[in-house]
């Protein structure tokens, strides 16, 4: 049984596994050497990565964009009974927000919507330069053709347009005139607005709205990556104050816009415990942990640890800043910086090749000391109070024990 608690000390699993929360389906396994020329860090000579390939289907807090940086997130994923849907029955996709448009002022993605309209209406596709293509009368006018082909039967089509249109297109749109279906019954005038329907009462809208068909990608911002939660987790240790972000386990930065809210509202006791013991009051926050754990009442808020940092950093500029009480007397800040365990030996021991004297001895070392000018060997006996004689472990056992020494 001891040999077995022997070995299984010695070994450690060194599996590549998932981070906490990930899932997946293996696609893919590289290999990297520096043999290969491959490019790796200082120290590595192999590294395998691991290929993990999941398929998400789209869900709230998800970040989408076009291609006019009119990037925005996911706010409501409903039925398609409950979208909003044209004239003719068929329902909307995407529904975005049109203060998006004003301010940024992107207008390519106007022009992109208004332009798609009349050419899905029409059955074609449309490549326009950037800077020398289609401008607004141009589309307004293509638009007033695609209403013409989907509401008029194709005899007063050809009558109205057949003189302007090459035959060509006149062709192609008698071949794909049975495409129509899809926007019969859909009034589209020069503005691109039609009138929708709710699709939760069936009434109409109080205004027409701007539809199209618009390329929308997906972005590599998801919310399943994104979400994250901490209780206690590791802290600056200049500031005292959590780390940031889902990577170091960091906190919820709670910034200046967010204490003016609480001010406004008067959460003063909410305000206090977020600036003190649930961020940089050192003191207070291990006292608050365990006054919980007792069922204690919690006690008053310490100093903040970056109320001291600001003291210290006022002082290297030369200002002797003092800290005073309501009676006018000198409040004594204490150091509460944590350096940690500074105490070394059980490192330095388990980091040993040979646990005593007499391993030194196998591996060819020997005790030497002076005698008439000369250095000779000593056999000495290990002294009964040997620091090492207690230590069983050995971190290095997987070095061979045949190596040449000198």
């Amino acid at each position: 049984m001891q040999f077995l608690e022997k070995k299984a000390r010695e070994v450690r699993d060194t599996s590549l596994k998932v981070p906490h929360g990930e899932y997946g389906i293996v696609v893919d396994a590289k290999v990297f050497t520096r043999e290969n020329g491959d490019e790796l860090s200082p120290g590595v000579n192999q590294a395998v990565r691991i290929y993990i390939a999941q398929k998400r289907k789209i869900s709230v807090g998800d970040k989408m964009a076009g291609r006019h940086g009119n990037k925005g997130v996911v706010s409501r994923v409903l039925p398609v009974e409950d979208m909003p849907f044209l004239p003719n029955g068929r329902p909307l996709d995407i529904v975005l927000n049109p203060l998006g448009v004003p301010s940024r002022m992107n207008i390519g993605q106007v022009l992109e919507i208004h332009l798609s309209l009349a050419a899905k209406a029409l059955g074609f596709n449309i490549a326009t330069p950037v800077f020398d293509g289609a401008n607004e009368v141009d589309i307004m006018d293509t638009l007033d053709l695609a209403n013409d082909y989907v509401n008029l039967s194709w005899e007063e089509f050809e009558a109205r347009h057949k003189e302007e249109l090459l035959p060509e297109v006149m062709d192609y749109l008698y071949e794909n005139r049975d495409h129509r279906a899809l926007w019969k019954g859909v009034p589209l005038s020069r503005d691109g607005k039609v009138r929708l329907r709710d699709g939760r009462t069936g009434e109409y809208f109080d205004s027409p709205v701007t539809i199209g068909h618009m390329h929308y990608l997906k972005l590599h911002h998801l919310v399943d990556d994104k979400i994250h939660a901490r209780s206690t987790g590791p802290y600056s240790l200049v500031t005292q104050q959590p780390l940031g972000g889902k990577a170091q386990f960091g906190g919820q930065r709670f910034g200046e816009m967010e204490v003016w809210a609480l001010e406004a509202y008067g959460a003063s006791y909410t305000l206090q415990e977020i600036l003190t013991v649930k961020s940089d009051d050192v003191v207070g926050r291990v006292k608050t942990y365990e006054a919980i754990i007792k069922g204690e009442n919690i006690p008053e808020p310490g100093i903040p640890e970056s109320f001291k940092v600001l003291l210290k950093e006022l002082q290297s500029l030369g200002l002797d800043v003092r800290v005073l009480d309501e009676n006018n007397e000198e409040v004594q800040i204490m150091e509460s910086v944590d350096y940690g365990d500074t105490n070394l030996n059980h490192i330095i021991e388990g980091d040993r090749r040979y646990n005593n004297d007499e391993d030194y001895g196998k591996h060819g070392y020997s005790k030497q000391e002076f005698s008439e000018g000369e250095l000779v060997d000593v056999e000495d006996e290990p002294e009964e109070d040997d620091s090492f004689d207690d230590f069983d472990g050995d971190m290095n056992d997987d070095f061979d024990d045949d190596m040449d020494l000198e």
